[in-house]
């Protein structure tokens, strides 16, 4: 069991509709110093790859991203979930939707962020049904940008987000994978990597 999946069973919490709660230390209130391990074993999963630019979406990704960033030296963009006043000139737009808030949203890049030249590293909290992924990926390569890689703090297995993303051919790194979760009980059990 690594780092990670013994704090999501020491702190993580169960609830109806394979919701896992993880706002005490990953994406409400932030644990700087589990960020920092993240960050680390992101950059030996990613080792030898050529990254330029880390890619997240707002909002929960961002913290993680920029601890990451760290790790490799390079800038992070963000994708916005709304269009606002102080963004201009040209954007990449791609449709996503939200496991958690059950919605859709266009997420938004500007152009003078991304370009032909960047390999990208997508991070992201959570994977479920890949949707928000597929997203970033169509951001990316409308860009002409390369993705270098993707790497998710917590992938739900029994969704089909991580099978998805696989077979389109990229390295997906998931520090812990969750295979079940009963919400009666309390327990999760993580996929052996």
């Amino acid at each position: 069991m690594n780092f990670l999946e013994e704090r999501i069973l020491k702190d993580g919490i169960v609830k109806e509709g394979n919701v896992l709660k993880v706002d005490s230390f990953l994406n409400h209130q932030m644990d700087i110093e589990l960020f920092n391990k993240i960050g680390e074993e992101f950059k030996k999963r990613f080792e030898g790859k050529e990254i330029n630019k880390i890619l997240t979406i707002e909002a929960s990704g961002i913290g993680i991203a920029c601890i990451v960033a760290q790790h490799f030296n390079v800038p992070v963009v963000f994708a916005k979930k709304s269009k606002s006043i102080n963004l201009e000139g040209e954007m990449y737009v791609a449709e996503v939707e939200s496991f958690t808030h059950k919605c859709k949203n266009n997420v938004i890049v500007s152009k003078k962020f991304l370009n032909p030249e960047d390999k990208v590293l997508i991070i992201d909290d959570f994977l479920a049904n890949g949707c928000a992924l597929q997203g970033l990926i169509h951001i990316v390569q409308s860009a002409g940008a390369t993705v270098e890689g993707i790497g998710i703090v917590i992938e739900k297995g029994f969704q089909n987000g991580g099978t998805i993303i696989r077979n389109l051919g990229f390295q997906l790194e998931s520090l812990a994978i969750v295979d079940s979760m009963d919400a009666e009980n309390g327990t999760i059990n993580f996929r052996k990597q």
